[in-house]
């Protein structure tokens, strides 16, 4: 553990078992069903998205935004860039907007989830407000699923929604986090900015290896 994670850790209100669960979140469990993996390549029927526990994302995660800025992300973009429509560049500038954020790890344990940026840690208990389903113009589907704070003193988003490409109840390999304070019918709307975190557990090489062959 680096001595920037010990002291994130260390300064944590909840890390302690959460941090073993980490230390399993990079392995993939049961096989998806066949169900399962078409709806993580946004191809499902509406019936099948089942309801989600916040302890799907029980962790320790961390962003992958410094990853892109550092350029260790390379590999992966290099790859989209040979199959997708798009030059490596222009998909650097789409994921740097797509990934952007200054919440450096979450922690998510018991229903709270804790915020870091630098030595700031943010935390609230967060309560499920169901899912929504939403349509894409490539006409595929995405599944977000919504969970509230209710502590007025707490300077934690008081609305977050999950994305992470599953429908069904088992448990996060990352995800994709959507968070504001107007509303989730707000939050719902937006596109363009989906901080995206992986078990920080993982090295630079695993995460490559996770985001190019899974």
């Amino acid at each position: 553990m680096s001595k920037k994670i010990a002291a994130a850790v260390g300064g944590a209100l909840l890390f302690s078992s959460a941090l073993a669960l980490a230390h399993g979140n990079h392995t993939h469990g049961t096989p998806l069903t066949d169900v399962e993996q078409q709806a993580s390549e946004g191809i499902f029927d509406d019936n099948n998205v089942q309801d989600r526990a916040l302890s799907d994302w029980d962790g320790v995660w961390e962003s992958l935004y410094p990853h892109l800025l550092a350029g260790d992300l390379d590999p992966v973009l290099a790859q989209k860039a040979k199959k997708g429509d798009k030059t490596l560049e222009a998909y650097r500038a789409y994921y740097q907007k797509g990934y952007a954020t200054d919440i450096e790890m979450i922690g998510i344990e018991n229903n709270v989830i804790e915020f870091h940026r630098g030595e700031q840690i943010d935390a609230c208990e967060y309560r499920y407000s169901g899912y929504k389903i939403l349509h894409y113009a490539s006409g595929k589907k995405g599944v977000r699923y919504l969970f509230e704070c209710r502590d007025t003193n707490s300077k934690a988003p008081r609305f977050v929604q999950f994305s992470d490409h599953i429908i069904t109840a088992r448990q996060s390999q990352h995800f994709h986090i959507f968070m504001g304070n107007d509303s989730q019918e707000a939050l719902l709307k937006e596109m363009d900015n989906w901080p995206t975190y992986y078990p920080y557990t993982l090295s630079k090489a695993q995460i490559i290896d996770e985001m190019l062959h899974h």
